[in-house]
């Protein structure tokens, strides 16, 4: 079972690293064309990577400067609280040990 876990976090990082290409601040946004909603939620996803990729590369951002407003605010927020929330999906729980 252990193994199935790590097989499903490893294809599931190796996804992330793939269609991380979309990071905030990769220059494909601009005052005319803002990036909305649902580029929120990608760009609250990807936010660890855009984190570690901005290490090296000073452009990238977590969070694009060109946006909407509002709403891709709130798609940013609800991403990464539901992202990191998630983590908690993985780890054991006290009472159940098998």
């Amino acid at each position: 079972m252990k193994s199935r876990k790590l097989l499903f976090l490893l294809m599931m990082v190796a996804a992330v690293v793939m269609l991380s290409g979309c990071v905030p601040g990769d220059g494909s946004y601009s005052a005319q064309e803002p990036a909305g909603f649902f580029w929120g939620i990608w760009h609250g996803w990807v936010a660890p990577i855009s984190l570690i990729i901005g290490l090296f590369n000073d452009s990238i951002r977590i969070y694009e400067v060109y946006n909407t407003g509002w709403w891709y605010d709130l798609g940013f927020y609800i991403a990464v609280i539901s992202g990191f929330g998630g983590i908690s999906l993985f780890r054991n729980k006290k009472g159940k040990r098998d």
